[in-house]
């Protein structure tokens, strides 16, 4: 059902700051930074391997990185899984019972079609499903 990590994401205060970091330091590739405004960030994903960190920047308190980051600071938000199709993936989770956030995808970042589930299901642990763009599959 899992086919590989697609990203790993971080909560940040500030793009900027952490790009200063993951790009300049530790020499990271950006290879994509946009806003997705229907989860509330600033969003930009670094090439790492065969995978990528997303750097996540809330666009206001009151989004869930946001939260997050009022309550916990910045630092390890989600580790995301990719997925051959995420509308067949949903439904085998529902069906297990398995405790999730969205039961319907959202888009996501890239254009991807994403579904989180919830942390009491994943041992404590955010967990985000990425279908991504067809475009995007063979990353």
């Amino acid at each position: 059902m899992l086919s590989a990590i697609d990203h790993v994401g971080v909560a940040v205060e500030s793009i900027d700051a952490a790009l200063a970091v993951y790009r300049d330091t530790l020499g990271m590739e950006l290879v994509h930074r946009e806003t997705v405004a229907e989860q509330g960030v600033d969003a930009a994903l670094l090439d790492v391997g065969d995978s990528h960190i997303e750097l996540l920047e809330a666009l206001g308190p009151d989004t869930a990185v946001g939260r997050f980051l009022s309550r916990r600071g910045a630092g390890l938000h989600h580790i995301a899984y990719r997925v051959q199709s995420i509308d067949e993936t949903l439904a085998t989770l529902a069906t297990a019972g398995v405790r999730l956030i969205d039961e319907r995808p959202r888009v996501g970042i890239r254009g991807s079609r994403v579904a989180f589930l919830h942390p009491a299901a994943t041992g404590g642990v955010l967990t985000e499903i990425v279908q991504p763009a067809e475009e995007h599959q063979t990353r």
